[in-house]
């Protein structure tokens, strides 16, 4: 039977997250009323909240079956859109990131987000501008950010970027597939969430992010290829399209082989 994945994410995105998750063979749910998701997340196999584009709603729902997702030791990814530019987002991913560490729980805890939202979670007093990184920031300094959250809070750390940095308690790696195309539609930031929950639906380990971030990027270099090898000039309609295609057929033992992965 495929896993569910509940996806409690943004309406900007939330057609290529549902589209991504079937695409690797697992079931989407983007349920987000706060009087149904107790229900819909004990059924799941994983969790992912999207903070994209948050609102009251959200905020209560995200709350609910974060809790239940505890108690039940179901696998979480809190991607951390936009901490880097309000406060009321960085309170939250906080407070969530709070109540695990005070918990007694065993479920996988993927806190993701990019450069310039991982260095606000780590530092209350930096801030950015909208939810696009800071193209100043180097990966070395990340890197070393991202190592010292998860130790500190005993959760998994993604930091994406040119370099896409993984971290647990132990060690810490940078993900090099990808193309820069990826960056120019929206959404991709939160399909590799929605990715990354689908692989930890499966597999409850450091490498399943390492293998999501990877295969994502792969996908990416592929959608590029194919385009170019029609001779058309890349647009983001046509990219997406094609980024969708690979997601759907690229051979995922194989594509995870091919990953470039450095240890830090």
């Amino acid at each position: 039977m495929a896993e569910l994945i509940h996806c409690i994410t943004n309406p900007i995105s939330m057609m290529q997250c549902a589209n991504a998750v079937l695409s690797l063979g697992a079931k989407p749910i983007m349920a987000e009323h706060p009087m149904e998701v107790r229900e819909i997340t004990e059924t799941a196999s994983a969790l992912l909240l999207n903070m994209g584009n948050i609102s009251d709603t959200r905020i209560e729902s995200m709350k609910i079956s974060y809790e239940i997702a505890l108690s039940k030791e179901i696998p979480i990814v809190l991607d951390a859109v936009g901490v880097a530019c309000s406060k009321l987002r960085r309170n939250l991913a906080m407070e969530l990131v709070s109540k695990y560490e005070s918990e007694f729980t065993k479920s996988f805890f993927l806190i993701k987000g990019n450069y310039s939202e991982i260095k606000a979670l780590y530092e209350e007093t930096y801030r950015g501008v909208g939810v696009d990184a800071d193209d100043s920031l180097e990966a070395s300094e990340i890197a070393d950010i991202a190592s010292e959250l998860a130790a500190r809070y005993k959760t998994v750390i993604l930091a994406t970027g040119p370099k896409d940095i993984v971290a647990d308690d132990e060690r810490t790696f940078f993900v090099s597939n990808g193309n820069p195309m990826m960056g120019q539609i929206t959404g991709t930031g939160c399909m590799l969430g929605a990715i990354c929950a689908t692989f930890l639906s499966r597999q409850q380990r450091t490498e399943a992010v390492i293998n999501a971030c990877g295969f994502f990027g792969m996908a990416g270099e592929v959608a590029y290829k194919k385009i170019t090898e029609k001779k058309q000039k890349p647009g983001a309609g046509s990219f997406l399209v094609e980024l969708l295609n690979a997601i759907s057929t690229l051979d995922e033992e194989k594509t995870i082989a091919m990953i470039k992965i450095e240890t830090a």
